[in-house]
């Protein structure tokens, strides 16, 4: 049996396997003459990369004017301090940044937009928040009345509370969010100093005009990540408070600001226009009003033939708002993205219920699916099949963010035209096992470019090969 990434059309019950082919706008450098997606001994054509000429209109409105960053006071160690939140509750706190990479450049601070590219490979809509990040023990959890390992929404007062509580530590802070952590990948995977063309990624959301929101585009610009809504005047950029504790356990306090508000306008309109891959984060369904920017941003990217994926996110996110996410998925997904867990909260399964049903059950309604398993691998599931993944050899030393760089893996094969799905679940499970092996949520750098060098791509049949240089080192990581 054989498949291909193909459009569900609408359709009530899980039995239908009625599929309607669709195209998406392809860079002609990057896809093959033909895709097909195989499984077992044969394969099925499909027209959906075929390559089209790259569109034609730069992008002209909309992207952010070049930042002044001498608001935010930087040491020479580049650890920032004061104004990066409201003073009231950081006047002491020392953050140090976590994501401060060198890494070649391909888009410049000073670029106008009608230098930007054509068009986008990958946008991303998702919540702009800075991520704080550190480590305390269970009694300074205990002093404030948290609750370990939740994730719990506060308020301005709140997040206010917990920073005072911080005086006199040293945080780490990022750009953070699942989302970003996928596009800094597949950028860093996608670079030119691979010696392929690169990838054109972006990310649309909402920050403040605040020191906050400038560091958070400029961070997202140093990966090569374009930063494209503008800043929100006189907003607040949101932020989630990361405390882990020596057994691991993370407690998340997420203060939304102006992240919570995603508008749909002619601005973000346009950029989808001239998106290939439009991928949109879970998290968003949290808030009412983004819920029907979401529609409106689906119904565009489908008039335009955008490929629209979805990230699960979170699985009391999903309980809360299991109709809005079924809506989005049935009527417009292309792509799915969840882990075991949120796979069957999506199929009311009870936990005992293996991965592999889930995914073979929601592939009946969203085309490819893929669902990660933790250490025991992962399944992409596509016409009611799915396929096992095993998980790459690693010694886990921090397993947060591993989803996130499963996904940049797939979204780096299906960008390059890879047809078969047991090597595009390789490729993923090699870079997420990567991420795993080290602290930290991002695709380094260094072993970006060792992991695509390490893909060789057959032009002919479209299937992924690994080469012999270089492997033995990714797969140690």
């Amino acid at each position: 049996m054989s498949f291909s990434l193909v459009s569900l059309s609408s359709s009530s019950s899980p039995a239908s396997n009625s599929f309607s082919l669709r195209k998406i706008p392809p860079f002609s450098d990057l896809f093959s003459p033909s895709s097909t997606f195989s499984f077992g001994s044969s394969t099925l054509n499909s027209s959906i990369f075929n390559p089209t000429h790259i569109l034609s209109h730069p992008l002209t409105c909309c992207l952010p004017s070049n930042s002044n960053f001498s608001s935010m006071s930087s040491d020479s160690d580049g650890t920032y301090a004061h104004g990066l939140v409201d003073s009231s509750s950081t006047d002491e706190l020392a953050v140090s940044d976590s994501d401060d990479e060198d890494e070649p450049h391909l888009h410049h601070d000073n670029e106008s937009p009608a230098s930007s590219p054509q068009g986008w490979h990958v946008l991303g809509l998702g919540q702009a928040m800075v991520d704080f990040s550190g480590v305390v023990d269970d009694e300074f959890l205990d002093r404030l009345g948290l609750e370990k390992g939740t994730r719990k929404v506060v308020n301005h007062e709140e997040r206010g509370r917990v920073l005072r509580a911080m005086d006199g530590c040293s945080y780490k802070a990022a750009a953070g969010g699942s989302l970003s952590n996928t596009l800094v990948a597949l950028a860093r995977l996608g670079g030119q100093t691979i010696g392929r063309p690169s990838l054109n990624v972006a990310m649309a959301g909402s920050v403040g005009s605040d020191p906050l929101g400038e560091f958070y585009r400029s961070k997202l610009r140093r990966a090569n990540v374009n930063f494209l809504s503008a800043p929100v005047k006189d907003g607040t950029t949101g932020t989630v408070i990361v405390l882990t504790t020596p057994d691991a356990h993370r407690t998340m306090l997420a203060y939304q600001g102006t992240s919570s508000r995603v508008n749909y306008d002619p601005c973000l309109a346009s950029l989808i226009s001239k998106t290939s891959i439009l991928i949109i984060e879970g998290y968003l369904f949290e808030f009412p009003d983004t819920i029907k920017t979401i529609a409106m941003v689906c119904e565009e990217a489908r008039r335009c033939g955008a490929l629209i994926a979805i990230t699960a996110s979170d699985v009391t996110c999903i309980e809360r708002h299991y109709d809005d996410f079924w809506d989005i998925m049935a009527n417009y997904a292309d792509i799915i993205f969840a882990n075991s867990d949120e796979a069957r909260t999506f199929c009311h399964f009870p936990s005992k219920e293996s991965p592999v049903s889930a995914t073979r059950y929601l592939s009946h309604f969203v085309p490819f699916v893929s669902v990660t398993d933790g250490p025991k691998g992962s399944y992409i599931g596509v016409k009611g099949e799915a396929v096992y993944i095993p998980p790459s050899p690693c010694v886990p030393v921090d397993t947060c963010g591993a989803g996130d760089a499963y996904a940049s893996g797939i979204l780096y094969g299906l960008l390059h035209g890879v047809s078969d799905l047991r090597g595009m679940g390789t490729l993923a499970s090699k870079v997420a096992s990567v991420v795993v092996a080290q602290q930290g949520t991002r695709l380094r750098v260094q072993d970006a470019v060792k992991l695509a060098q390490s893909f060789s791509f057959h032009k002919e049949s479209s299937s992924i090969m690994w080469s012999d240089v270089g492997s033995d080192q990714i797969s140690s990581l």
